[in-house]
């Protein structure tokens, strides 16, 4: 195969060798943080070994919270200087951040979860939780209907 001889790869042979799939290289191609060799005369895409290697790079930091948008930003800086040691800080700095607000979201979901499990297994008859779930629901939609005649009342 001429791709071969060239030490190029079609996208199905980068997927395989990286371990994802082509719609992935697709969407990295899209998001600009993998970029083709080039294309064959048929106009398939054609990628090298660093592409297998970039994959690898784009995984993990996916793996560590990085988002596609700071991977670019590692990957590509301005041409001729690699990405500063404080870019890089600030970048883990902001994720861990988000990291540990999700963390509290999360804790604080799993406490109503825990009370709510505790709160059925109790109850002689039906799950309470589910009277109180539609208690919620029905309370949301009287606030919404009163606000609504209140800003025909106002208008």
């Amino acid at each position: 195969m001429a791709n071969m001889k060239n030490n190029l790869m079609n996208i199905g042979q980068v997927a395989r060798a990286a371990g994802v799939a082509t719609t992935a290289l697709r969407y990295y191609e899209r998001e600009g943080v993998l970029i083709p060799q080039g294309r064959s005369e048929a106009g398939y895409r054609l990628y090298d070994q660093r592409a297998v290697e970039q994959l690898a790079f784009i995984r993990s930091a996916q793996a560590v919270g990085f988002t596609l948008e700071d991977i670019h930003m590692l990957l590509f800086t301005d041409g001729k200087q690699k990405i500063a040691k404080k870019d890089v800080q600030g970048l883990i700095e902001k994720r861990l951040q988000e990291v540990e607000e999700k963390m509290k979201d999360l804790k604080r979901v799993s406490a109503a979860l825990r009370d709510a499990l505790q709160k059925c297994r109790q109850s002689k008859g039906a799950c309470p939780v589910l009277t109180d779930l539609h208690a919620q629901e029905n309370n949301k939609a009287r606030c919404e209907v009163k606000r609504e005649t209140t800003k025909k009342k106002t208008s």
